[in-house]
């Protein structure tokens, strides 16, 4: 199995984040110990896998989920909770890749998937506590203009005017902080609490027949006609297998491991501000413009939620706090003392070209992973695409499979140095202003 699954956290548990603290205690799904069939096996319980659990057992199928640990316990329970536009590469880059027609449909795409998580976090997880506004935070002139740029070029071309540009003063009003040279405001975009919203898809998916089984890693998948999924104490007979575990991939899908690239990232809670207009002016979440990017939002209770930092071996450091505290007092010096409750690392999965990976990876498996850090609007979407695609209409997995994704270079084995090479070079070119 991968070390990134088992490297940093205690089995069958929840990592000791805020999003964990702050919700009921989960009662544990029963572990599979039995041999069974099913016509779909989805190995993953986080936004994908759960998603493609509800849409397909809305349309009939038998579906079983194994998670190797908790509901939500992988990324899609400890991230950022930003619900943002668009893919990881901007929509001119697409065009050049594949053209106007299919930029414009993967567009769509896009927005479709963020209408898809507001309709879902409605009807099955209003706890989960969606927010509209996602700025992007710029440190220099040169990048404000590149950032307001994008956002003509969406209102021209895609006819997208949901954005706000603003000037230094402006962005200061909003965002206090003094590293920033103004930026943008995405009110198409949007925010939430992660783990609530995991749940909500996993009662949902229960509701509509699908069984979901905790504590039961998928270690082997042979190939079928029925493919044959194992665990360490039962086994299941599966028509289709979808592989739904993003940054925690294993053996299961080589195909996948050799394209997707897990990498760690690290958060932390502040204790609530008495204050918290003088961090965020209004409660949007935030994420600025450098290669290794902060991000932040404020909870319902008034922390600072604030990630920052990232590593590629499957450890994580051991002074998370630390770690994350450099950059919060970088961007908030005004918050240099305030107390961190909690801290806590996850794992995400990244391609070479930070766009999701679409693959039909074995007879009649699927996989959807690699969002590259777009995962809670994407996941979600992709598991309707991967339901609609095992019934029969697969317009849009086609479309999305087109998306280059190469493998690493170096394989398994060489290509976390190479990465932790090129971050490190991108995050001196940060440092520098360059």
């Amino acid at each position: 199995m991968s070390d990134f699954l088992h490297a940093n956290d205690q089995s069958g548990s929840y990592p000791a984040s805020w999003y964990a603290h702050s919700i009921p205690e989960q009662p544990a799904r029963p572990a599979l110990n039995d041999v069974i069939s099913c016509d779909v096996c989805v190995i993953g319980a986080g936004f994908t896998g759960l998603s493609s659990a509800l849409h397909l057992a809305q349309k009939g199928y038998r579906v079983i989920v194994l998670d190797a640990h908790r509901v939500g316990f992988g990324a899609s329970g400890r991230n950022g909770g930003q619900v943002g536009s668009g893919y990881n590469q901007s929509q001119q880059t697409l065009e050049k890749m594949l053209g106007h027609d299919a930029a414009h449909q993967l567009w769509d795409m896009t927005q479709a998937a963020k209408s898809l998580t507001r309709d879902l976090v409605a009807r099955h997880a209003p706890e989960a506590g969606y927010q509209s506004g996602v700025a992007e935070a710029d440190f220099s002139a040169r990048d404000r203009a590149s950032s307001h740029a994008k956002a003509d070029y969406l209102a021209q071309n895609y006819s997208y005017e949901d954005i706000e540009c603003l000037n230094e003063t402006d962005f200061a009003d909003l965002i206090k902080s003094p590293r920033y040279a103004g930026g943008i405001v995405d009110w198409g975009a949007g925010h939430l609490h992660p783990l609530r919203y995991a749940l909500g898809l996993a009662n949902a998916a229960e509701a509509a027949g699908a069984r979901i089984f905790e504590n039961s890693a998928a270690v082997s998948v042979q190939d079928g006609p029925p493919n044959l999924v194992r665990t360490a104490q039962g086994q299941l007979r599966a028509d289709y297998v979808i592989h739904a575990t993003n940054g925690y991939h294993s053996s299961l899908n080589p195909s996948q491991a050799a394209k997707v690239m897990p990498i760690n990232n690290f958060l932390v809670a502040t204790a609530p501000l008495e204050r918290p207009q003088e961090v965020l002016g209004k409660p949007i979440a935030v994420a600025d413009n450098r290669f290794v990017l902060n991000y932040y939002r404020l909870s319902h209770d008034n922390r600072l939620i604030f990630g920052g930092g990232e590593s590629y071996g499957a450890r994580f450091p051991k002074d998370i706090f630390a770690k994350v505290r450099k950059p919060l007092r970088e961007i908030f010096p005004q918050l240099a003392d305030v107390p961190l409750t909690h801290a806590w690392g996850g794992t995400l999965g990244i391609t070479t070209r930070r766009l999701p990976l679409f693959a039909r990876v074995g007879p009649q498996q699927l996989t959807a992973s690699g969002y590259s850090g777009h995962g809670v609007a994407l996941a979600g979407f992709a598991g309707q695409v991967l339901a609609e695609t095992i019934a029969g209409e697969a317009e849009r997995f086609d479309l999305l499979s087109q998306l280059p994704t190469p493998s690493f270079p170096g394989g398994q084995s060489l290509r976390s140095p190479i990465m932790t090479l090129a971050m490190t070079w991108f995050a001196l070119r940060d440092r520098l202003g360059l």
